[in-house]
């Protein structure tokens, strides 16, 4: 490694895990959100080139974060000396990407080819049969598997075809700040895709049978097995220091603290009455033994969601809005503080409202959004003019599941919750897209709820979370929906 020249210098935990990782051929990169793993991983691909390890690199990333790997992260972090031949996937199957594809199979090139895909490409056939003729075709490779927690989920067809990528690698990487969001079992496909020798189990049943407590219980006329808790959790944290390195913002950086605070909606009449008549509608439905399902309890309390924002679908599909005070609250605070804002909404409806309220207030110029239907070829633009002090855009509205990953917002030190998520990955991930390297002030993060509804038991489940995040959260449907 001594041969290889930063292009940026590391920070002291950076160069350690650098250090105790570079030429291992798994390791797990389990740094927190802001702590630089993005470079490490740029670092050990170059290390690796250097010493004439590996040609070829093929980094998975979620979509949203992979075009910050392209435009942001390897020019910034790899070494100029070393050239590249970097590709971008496509969805489209158009000739000049099919070009792209070309160079980086066929011909031949004295540097380091590097091709970026988004995890959710994985999922198809398409996608799959893209990785796996990179990976045949240049054999001395490198898999790196950014957010790891994405493949967590060992039945899903993205999960199962990253997994057949491993006999096609030479190194691999995972990366992810929070490998454990709800279970100690969300690590075990994480794990496996590194090397069997990882956990040292070939069977997920065997691993959770060694970690886990598990009872049989009996719905209906179903039967299943529940985890009810875990053991062992020294071992495997020993097993998981073997081949990983865990970074903690607070024991590396010098970062400012964060600091909370809520702002109270009340539910105006109509929202009211409509809240009681959805809670009363879920909790007849399981009463009756039809919310049988974890996804239709999370429907269910979705929808009492929707109406604390002030609207929800009807049986037809159409939209229904309330009158609601949501929205001028969040003008309110935009109001009472300087500088430029990060606002977070979970559903589409809310952020173009939101949009178009501040445009409506503060000028078309001060306003972006970020969310599914962004073009993605306007997305890095975007974080690149939000970054910029001197640029008239201030304020940028999002949908964490899309933007609260990857990217860099610490222009802002206000960051504002119109509604939130139940998953704990999502909110940790989307508060540190202003806490992190580059942030030199103190962030503050502005929760908005209404009273005596799922958006306090929401909040509070998050705050659990953080703290019971190896523990799985039996919360009884009934406790949440009444």
């Amino acid at each position: 490694m001594k041969k290889y020249k930063f292009k940026t210098k590391p920070f002291k935990h950076q160069s350690k895990a650098l250090r105790d990782s570079w030429d291992a051929k798994y390791y797990a990169l389990f740094m927190e959100m802001g702590t630089g793993k993005s470079k490490v991983a740029i670092d050990t691909m170059g290390a690796l080139y250097t010493e004439r390890k590996i040609n070829a690199a093929l980094i998975i990333s979620p979509k949203g974060v992979y075009d910050n790997w392209v435009q942001g992260e390897i020019p910034t972090h790899l070494s100029d000396e070393i050239e590249t031949n970097v590709v971008r996937w496509q969805p489209s199957s158009a000739q000049w990407f099919q070009k792209q594809m070309r160079t980086l199979v066929y011909e031949k090139f004295d540097g380091l080819k590097i091709f970026v895909m988004n995890t959710e490409a994985l999922s198809t056939p398409r996608g799959a049969q893209a990785a796996f003729t990179f990976l045949e075709a240049n054999d001395e490779n490198i898999v790196i598997v950014d957010e790891s927690t994405s493949i967590k989920n060992r039945s899903a067809n993205r999960t199962k075809n990253i997994m057949q990528l491993k006999g096609l690698s030479k190194y691999r990487r995972i990366l992810t700040g929070s490998p454990v969001t709800r279970s100690p079992m969300d690590l075990y496909s994480q794990c496996m895709f590194l090397s069997v020798l990882a956990l040292n189990f070939k069977s997920f049943f065997a691993f959770q049978n060694r970690y886990a407590l598990v009872q049989k219980r009996t719905m209906g006329p179903r039967s299943f097995n529940e985890i009810v808790g875990y053991r062992r959790l020294d071992e495997l944290n020993q097993k998981l220091e073997s081949f990983s390195n865990r970074v903690l913002k607070e024991d590396c950086l010098d970062l400012p603290d964060k600091m909370y605070t809520k702002r109270l909606v009340p539910l105006s009449e109509e929202q009211n009455k409509s809240y009681k008549e959805m809670k009363r509608l879920a909790l007849t439905k399981l009463n009756n033994g039809e919310l049988a399902t974890t996804q239709s309890v999370l429907t269910q309390i979705m929808r009492l969601q929707q109406i604390c924002c002030g609207h929800i679908q009807d049986d037809e599909g159409n939209l229904v809005s309330f009158a609601n005070g949501r929205l001028k609250e969040l003008l309110d605070i935009c109001e009472e503080v300087q500088g430029k804002v990060i606002i977070w909404a979970t559903f589409t409806y809310d952020i173009q409202q939101i949009a178009k309220a501040l445009r409506d207030r503060f000028g078309p110029e001060a306003v972006a959004t970020y969310y599914g239907e962004t073009p993605q070829e306007e997305r890095q633009e975007i974080v690149q003019r939000f970054q910029d002090l001197e640029d008239p855009l201030r304020f940028f509205v999002g949908q964490p599941r899309t933007g609260g990953y990857g990217i860099t917002l610490t222009a802002a030190n206000t960051v504002v919750y119109y509604s939130n998520s139940y998953d704990l990955e999502i909110r940790l991930q989307s508060e540190d897209r202003a806490h992190r390297i580059g942030q030199t002030n103190k962030v503050t993060y502005v929760d908005i709820i209404s009273p005596d509804t799922v958006d306090e038991k929401i909040l509070k489940a998050l705050k659990e979370k953080i703290n019971l995040a190896q523990q799985v959260l039996g919360e009884d449907a009934r406790s949440w929906l009444s």
